[in-house]
């Protein structure tokens, strides 16, 4: 089992920067992928961003590449989404997401454990 809870969203200029934090509970989180999504009011639940469980392969989707970056601490047992750049567009509800498989991780069904969300608000 993993539990995970998300943090460190808030409100922020367009431009400007923010990191949020997936801090996660139990041993199978080292083992296991971890992916970023984000939900906007009255939209379906959409990928940002996911890394291997080794860490060693990472993805984005189109909208957020080059301006986010995903990692992981393993002795904390966290994963971080950095956010430069932050447009408008950006703003939503973040979640992590652990998954124990390796394939269509940037699928929300390929996920069997959720954070809680953390609101992200970009003024423009």
């Amino acid at each position: 089992q993993v539990q995970l809870v998300d943090s460190g969203g808030g409100l922020v200029q367009a431009g400007g920067s923010l990191k949020l934090s997936c801090a996660a509970s139990g041993r199978t989180f080292s083992s296991a992928a971890v992916g970023w999504f984000r939900q906007a009011p009255g939209k379906a639940r959409e990928f940002v961003a996911r890394i291997s469980r080794s860490a060693g392969s990472t993805s984005y989707a189109d909208s957020v590449k080059g301006r986010f970056t995903i990692s992981r601490d393993y002795a904390k047992n966290t994963a971080y989404l950095q956010m430069d750049s932050l447009k408008p567009e950006d703003t939503a509800v973040y979640y992590c997401a652990a998954a124990r498989g390796g394939w269509l991780l940037d699928q929300v069904g390929a996920y069997e454990y959720w954070g809680q969300g953390t609101q992200v608000t970009v003024s423009s």
